[in-house]
């Protein structure tokens, strides 16, 4: 009976990580160039996802998305842009279009996708999850939408499309984050 016991609680245990539900790493963005991005390839790294868009007021938030992405991508920060013409149709462009306007514009080197849809019923996977978790006030209302996830794939926190990239609120969190086991 105890062999049993410790048998049933052994097998609940080891299951626990499946039971917690999904993370991040669970899903895959398709990126800039159209091949799949798997988010577990940044396993280990903090992530700053962000909805993106070429035409709008907030656009030049690029610039400091690239200056994050300098300062912390040596501590282990990934930066990911997420073009999306949910709002305002404003990334009407290629993703050929999208990747230029982006380099010759703000020098961005930090990773891209494809255009992805962010928000609604069609929204692609991960941002169905991490508005899931963010809650009904933390999903995209607008471009530069930001998702903060843990080095363990765990969803942090959002940050609206006001807050600046480089704010001490956002800087904070990656440190903590960062410093995270």
């Amino acid at each position: 009976m105890r062999k049993l016991f410790l048998t049933i609680i052994f097998t609940l245990l080891a299951s626990l990580p499946a039971m917690a539900g999904p993370n991040a790493y669970d899903f895959t963005l398709t990126g800039i160039d159209g091949k799949p991005m798997p988010l577990v390839q940044f396993k280990g790294h903090p992530m700053l996802i962000v909805n993106t868009a070429s035409e709008c007021g907030f656009t030049p938030q690029y610039e400091e998305l690239e200056k994050l992405w300098q300062t912390y991508k040596d501590k282990g920060l990934v930066v990911i842009g997420v073009p999306s013409n949910d709002f305002g149709g404003q990334e009407p462009g290629s993703a050929e279009e999208i990747a230029t306007f982006c380099k010759l514009n703000y020098g961005v080197t930090f990773p891209l996708s494809d255009k992805t849809v962010v928000k609604g019923a069609d929204a692609t996977p991960f941002y169905k999850w991490a508005g899931e978790k963010a809650g009904m006030l933390g999903r995209p209302k607008w471009n530069f939408h930001k998702y903060l996830i843990g080095s363990d794939g765990q969803f942090i926190d959002w940050f609206s499309t006001q807050t600046k990239p480089m704010s001490p609120k956002i800087t904070a969190a990656i440190d903590k984050a960062l410093a995270a086991p």
